[in-house]
């Protein structure tokens, strides 16, 4: 967070410009790149396959990524009493239909008390299925904002699938060598985020992006996003209960199915809107610090109380019968 806070603050004391601005926007295709080269060779073919006997659990995370959290985006521009400006009112559909996230998904559900390989494969599968259909739906909602041609579609391909597949190929090689080294490649994951964040916040304030995020305009846009958070805890906690899961899987549902990524959807974001992505990524950046604070709250709550506990509407749709107690 205070690294997100801190390259949001040097793009606008220093912004990138002229040839800079070039330097920086190759250095973030190639961090791109590399960040999708390093998701394929740590992703382990075989686990992946292995998760698949929690159908239910995976077709709740993807309907409630790429089926509800997209209704409720475009819900949020009829809605809100207080209009968002174009770019702000873009980026907030945008962020509902980026995939969930794996690692802040994964630690909160294990806190939680909540089915960790579940959440691993929920995760993972909705990152890969992301890299399909998030910039197919943001060709197909957002038209004209995004760059999406099939030019578009090429540079996607090239910048983001193909590293991917690379790894995956290179798996037998790279794997155990990624494997052993998480911590060495932790700095490379995050400085490639941060990378696009600065680029992307640099052209943005060559833009004017402060006349345009008014106080207002950010009070709403808060607003909103917390809105659309509590209706997706309480929507998938709904659904799985609906489904019958236990409560590990239940609470591994919840978190996985209300999460974004943040390290997938800036890349993304980077690709399909270039230099006008600087205002439109700044709805997913607010999402990802309220989901990673409520998550922690829920998750320590959840951890403390006996599964029969009922106080609100998520934690007793992660109550049920037969539902074993929650550790801790």
């Amino acid at each position: 967070m205070a690294a997100l806070a801190g390259t949001v603050g040097l793009a606008a004391l220093f912004p990138a410009s002229g040839a800079l601005a070039r330097v920086a926007g190759a250095a973030c295709d190639l961090a791109v790149a590399l960040l999708f080269f390093l998701y394929g060779a740590r992703l382990s073919t075989r686990e992946t396959l292995a998760g698949l006997r929690h159908l239910r659990l995976h077709g709740l995370v993807l309907v409630a990524t790429f089926v509800l959290f997209p209704l409720l985006g475009l819900a949020t521009a009829l809605l809100t009493p207080v209009p968002l400006t174009g770019a702000l009112q873009t980026g907030v559909l945008f962020l509902c239909l980026v995939p969930s996230t794996v690692q802040s998904s994964v630690a909160l559900t294990g806190a939680a008390g909540g089915n960790v390989p579940a959440a691993i494969c929920a995760g993972t599968y909705s990152s890969l299925a992301g890299l399909v259909l998030t910039p197919l739906l943001a060709a197909w909602l957002l038209g004209s904002h995004t760059a999406l041609s099939a030019d578009g579609l090429l540079r996607i391909g090239l910048q983001l699938l193909a590293p991917f597949l690379l790894g995956q190929l290179s798996r037998p090689w790279l794997g155990g060598l990624l494997s052993r080294h998480k911590r060495v490649l932790t700095p490379v994951d995050r400085g490639s985020i941060l990378l696009v964040v600065y680029t992307a916040f640099s052209a943005a304030v060559s833009q004017g992006i402060w006349g345009l995020a008014t106080p207002l305009a950010l009070l709403g846009l808060l607003a909103v996003l917390l809105a659309l958070l509590a209706a997706a805890l309480a929507a998938t906690g709904l659904g799985a209960r609906l489904l019958g899961l236990d409560r590990p899987a239940t609470v591994a549902a919840v978190l996985c199915g209300s999460q974004k990524s943040l390290a997938n959807g800036l890349p993304m974001a980077a690709v399909l809107f270039g230099a006008q992505a600087g205002l439109m990524v700044l709805p997913l950046m607010l999402y990802h610090q309220l989901q990673l604070i409520v998550g922690t709250v829920l998750a320590g709550r959840w951890s403390r109380a006996p599964a029969a506990t009922t106080a609100g509407p998520v934690p007793a749709a992660l109550s049920g019968p037969g539902a074993p107690p929650a550790p801790g």
